[in-house]
């Protein structure tokens, strides 16, 4: 990424342009732009393309990027998928291990993070939490997208809080539940079929209705383009649904849950 990105810069100054004079001609931020130059950001595929025309550096870029090592593919899949969500216009989510980051309270982001081994500085942890945070402007969006979450029960039980970091928690989730174009399922643990048992994935269509996936393991992170891969987690997705308790059940079963509080 860094050596990339040093491309990047002296390409840009050869063609005697500012970084902000290049943002400007590419659509981005000039923040992004200086970002891939200090090989803290992936220059992604399409921008790759894109400067590689504007910049005339004969696919330079494109292939420089279409040969980075997978270690450094991860956090670019991460990157374009992060992009993506901004602009969908459909999310269909579907968790098994902890809350979907969009419906995090800012104590249980937090508390994700610190559980991570190896473990994060605090300062690491305060980065990450409010990044985490940031995403859920797109729930507030002027038109925000259509998005439905599936939620394995245990996922509800996990307690990394106190009992009212826990209560304000399961209380955040039913004000998301209310919000326009959110559906929230949950699937229960007595239910005897489960559609989601090799892990979590997320399906997105973006804004030229194009369907994508993505998916995260320990130790990377992968965006799904084909088709057919797409369409079987589609398939997945549906039958979740359809094993998950009822939108108006899944609020019943927060009530009952801070019930017990």
């Amino acid at each position: 990424m860094k050596l990339v990105g040093k491309l990047v810069g002296v390409f840009r100054v050869a063609a005697g342009l500012t970084q902000a004079q290049l943002a400007d001609r590419v659509g981005h931020q000039v923040e992004t732009i200086a970002s891939i130059e200090q090989g803290r950001r992936a220059l992604l595929p399409e921008l790759a393309r894109r400067l590689d025309g504007l910049l005339e550096t004969k696919g330079a870029l494109e292939t420089a990027v279409g040969n980075m090592p997978e270690v450094d593919l991860i956090p670019a899949w991460v990157e374009e998928y992060l992009d993506l969500e901004r602009e969908a216009l459909a999310l269909s989510w579907y968790d098994n291990q902890v809350l979907p980051g969009l419906l995090r309270t800012e104590p249980y982001a937090r508390a994700v993070f610190r559980n991570r081994i190896p473990v994060f500085a605090e300062d690491e942890i305060a980065i990450q939490t409010t990044g985490r945070l940031k995403r859920q402007e797109i729930l507030h969006r002027t038109t925000p997208p259509t998005i439905s979450f599936v939620v394995w029960e245990p996922v509800l039980m996990l307690q990394l809080l106190d009992d009212q970091g826990h209560a304000e928690q399961l209380n955040h989730l039913r004000t998301c539940a209310a919000l326009p174009g959110i559906c929230l399922q949950v699937l229960p643990l007595h239910h005897r079929t489960h559609a989601g048992l090799d892990g979590p994935f997320i399906l997105l269509e973006t804004p030229d209705y194009q369907h994508v996936a993505y998916s995260e393991t320990q130790r990377g992170s992968l965006l799904v383009t084909d088709p057919d891969e797409v369409s079987i987690l589609a398939q997945k997705y549906a039958m979740l649904r359809a094993q998950a308790l009822s939108p108006e059940d899944t609020v019943g079963l927060l009530d009952r849950l801070l019930g017990e509080q």
